[in-house]
């Protein structure tokens, strides 16, 4: 019989490529379809782009963003205040869960044709594990609120730039 640490190992995995299955075909659809469908780029052109620059922000900005996922919109150590010495295991299916849950969501919006941002759903379902796992004090809001403001301001940044640029 495996170990809990090994099929938690597994379920991770399985998790993460689930979740990168989705976000091939709905983040990378949604900044690639119009350059496609325009005939700007041909299709092998677009996929050819897309991993060289996904493996590029993933290598580059990837661990910042992990490190903020993971560390940041709430403090892990609280879980070990509450659940004591199966704090480890409740992250880890927390995180499991919150993988299932934005993969899940990508999936949805996908089928439906809906396009839909990855990071707000895995940024939405970690808050969501720090709030069942935690109460409502449980995530730190202000980061919370922080990362949500940049949602905001990146769009409005980058359509003046466009517009300056045009």
């Amino acid at each position: 019989m495996p170990s809990f640490e090994f099929v938690l190992i597994g379920l991770t995995l399985l998790c993460g490529f689930y979740v990168a299955w989705n976000i091939g075909a709905n983040d990378v659809a949604n900044a690639m379809g119009t350059s496609v469908g325009s005939g700007a780029l041909t299709l092998r052109r677009a996929v050819l782009l897309a991993a060289v620059f996904e493996f590029a922000g993933a290598y580059l900005v990837g661990s910042n963003v992990s490190e903020t996922v993971r560390k940041k919109m709430f403090d892990p150590a609280m879980l070990t205040d509450i659940y004591g010495d199966q704090a480890a295991y409740i992250l880890a299916c927390g995180m499991i869960a919150a993988l299932m849950a934005a993969g899940t969501w990508l999936l949805i919006a996908t089928w439906a044709s809906w396009p839909v941002s990855t990071t707000h759903s895995i940024v939405g379902a970690v808050v969501g594990f720090a709030v069942i796992s935690l109460g409502m004090d449980g995530p730190d809001w202000p980061k919370v609120g922080l990362i949500s403001v940049g949602w905001i301001v990146s769009p409005m940044i980058s359509g003046a730039i466009a517009y300056l640029l045009f």
